[in-house]
């Protein structure tokens, strides 16, 4: 086992549903320690880096619109196989396939309208921590350049 860091998103329907106090809670519950933390609404050009991967699938353009719609909030969590255990903790991406107490299970409403996203490996929590948070934030930076709620922890 081994101290690793992650990348979450609490997507903007989960911002608007009052669930983020829930979400971030099931995560520090389990030990994991939140490093940083933004609240901002992605741009376009962002979340199309951000699921580049998925440009040519034909759910690319919803889940772009989806993940822009509004406020989200950006995490780097901390802790012991971090990124295993933030996908179990998550939950399947398919609500209908998720069990009953992971976040998709209890709170998804449709896979294509996801509560949260997490990384899917160490590669990919790199990329998108470097996306999401300049390397000076994470030194507890405060951009001014994006005006959006910023915190490091």
């Amino acid at each position: 086992m081994a101290i690793e860091r992650t990348f979450l998103m609490i997507k903007p329907g989960s911002v608007e549903r009052g669930l983020v106090g829930e979400v971030i809670g099931r995560f520090e519950k389990k030990g994991l320690k939140i490093v940083a933390l933004k609240l901002a609404q992605p741009t376009r050009a962002l979340m199309e880096k951000h699921y580049e991967e998925h440009r040519e699938k034909d759910f690319f353009e919803g889940l772009i619109s989806y993940a822009t719609s509004g406020p989200a909030l950006s995490l780097v969590i901390e802790g012991e196989d971090a990124i295993k255990a933030a996908r179990k903790i998550a939950g399947a991406t398919d609500p209908k396939e998720a069990e009953s107490g992971t976040i998709r299970g209890d709170y998804a409403l449709d896979v294509r309208r996801n509560v949260i996203h997490t990384s899917d490996s160490k590669e990919a929590a790199e990329r998108e921590i470097a996306l999401h948070f300049e390397n000076s934030f994470l030194t507890k930076h405060v951009s001014q350049e994006d005006k959006s709620a910023v915190l490091a922890l």
